[in-house]
């Protein structure tokens, strides 16, 4: 009787302890997608920022591309000169 009492023991050990190593590895696991939704959030909130702070600069900036574009689109539709 003793000897069966002993290994009942030792076997519900062995299932408490793989159990435990079991929930420890479920709760250590780490979730891939929050970090790159909060790198997502970051990076706008501070696109945002500068969109607001520099909004004069931007579209100096917007506007001078959009001048130079046009410039070579009217030299491209002209036809080349020699």
């Amino acid at each position: 009787m003793g000897m069966k009492i002993k290994r009942q023991v030792i076997v519900c050990g062995m299932r408490a302890r793989k159990a435990a190593e079991s929930l420890l590895a479920k709760g250590m696991k780490k979730e891939a997608g929050i970090d790159g939704i909060l790198v997502t959030v970051g990076l706008c909130v501070i696109a945002l920022l500068l969109c607001v702070v520099m909004k004069d600069s931007l579209t100096t900036f917007i506007q001078t591309v959009v001048k130079a574009l046009t410039d070579e689109a009217q030299k491209l539709l002209t036809g080349v000169t020699p």
